[in-house]
């Protein structure tokens, strides 16, 4: 690593006091796996604004996509001049039964965004990042595009992949920032896509993104036949006791519930669930062997975020998205660019 860029001074987010808050930091000495990226663009996610109002001082951000600077003894896969992009996950123990079989989100020991790592995050110049938890770029992918995919698109995919068949119908609750990217991937992975949505005013947008068909949930008598699998998408829980039908959700059929509330309670009538033989799919972020599928399967399918792009200055910029998230008017992912 450069000696001039040891201890050079940047500025993290946090929230301080309750307030939005530039802080100093400084490059680090990087360890034999670190890998020290200039961040050109970050995705805002409503994770980072659900960790702000907690109060938790972490320096925010968690979907970045820079330019590697510096690479530590060990790293073989990244080199100087490289696009990486850096997500939720930070590390894991690599050893245990998970890592071993490619579910290292899953590891006892694994360090996330919002529970560990506190000091690095992606609304800023640098990010230090482990290189097993670091993706290169495809050639095919923008920066702008590729940030959000880091987290949303990696979620969606994931959760996609671990339960759908081409020959599947997948209904999708929900067209925000990670349901429109639902409708996209599946509908590549050959899949037919059926958007359930509480407005008519979504349905050429909806069929745009790939979708082939669109129900309203106040009239859910009129879908063609049951969906196979169904992502919840949005940011509330369906009236399960009208979706958790065999004529909407086929018999054994899969219910994956994405960023719905996480905090309250997830409370599905038990008669349903028994006699029609559905399984509820519980979906985290992507470990790194899907995470590294996304990027190349997006790539090869041009499959993009729709974005809104902001010029980063400073908190400010930050204070402004998070409004934005508040109040609904981002379509559908925010991107800051440094």
């Amino acid at each position: 690593m450069a000696s001039s860029l040891i201890g050079k001074p940047f500025n993290a987010y946090r929230a301080v006091d309750g307030k939005l808050t530039s802080t100093p930091s400084t490059i680090p000495s990087l360890g034999p796996s670190d890998v020290l990226i200039r961040l050109t663009h970050s995705g805002v996610c409503y994770t980072d604004y659900e960790f702000f109002r907690t109060g938790l001082p972490l320096a925010l951000g968690h979907e970045g996509v820079g330019i590697v600077e510096a690479v530590g003894s060990a790293v073989s896969t990244l080199k100087v001049g490289d696009r990486a992009g850096a997500g939720f996950g930070r590390r894991s123990c690599g050893h245990c039964r998970y890592c071993l079989t490619g579910k290292d989100i899953w590891c006892y020991e694994r360090v996330t965004y919002g529970w560990g790592d506190f000091d690095n995050g992606t609304f800023s110049a640098y990010y230090v990042g482990d290189e097993a938890h670091l993706f290169k770029i495809p050639d095919g992918l923008a920066s702008e595009d590729a940030a959000p995919l880091q987290c949303a698109g990696a979620t969606v995919y994931t959760a996609l992949r671990d339960t759908v068949k081409p020959t599947d119908r997948v209904g999708i609750i929900g067209i925000g920032g990670l349901g429109h990217l639902a409708i996209r991937f599946a509908s590549k992975m050959g899949t037919e896509v059926v958007v359930f949505s509480t407005s008519r005013d979504k349905e050429s947008e909806a069929r745009g993104f790939g979708a082939s068909e669109f129900v309203l949930l106040s009239e859910l008598d009129k879908v063609s036949k049951p969906v196979d699998v169904l992502v919840v998408a949005g940011a509330r829980y369906p009236d399960w006791s009208k979706v958790l039908v065999k004529e909407v959700l086929a018999r054994a059929g899969i219910i994956i519930p994405l960023p719905a509330p996480t905090m309250g309670p997830l409370v599905l009538p038990a008669d349903n669930l028994m006699w029609e033989g559905y399984n509820v799919h519980s979906s985290l972020v992507a470990s790194r062997v899907p995470h590294t599928e996304m990027l190349e399967f997006a790539a090869r399918h041009k499959i993009k975020p729709t974005i809104q792009l902001y010029k980063f200055e400073g908190a400010e910029t930050i204070k402004t998205v998070f409004d934005n998230l508040e109040n609904n008017k981002v379509r559908y992912r925010a991107v800051l660019e440094f």
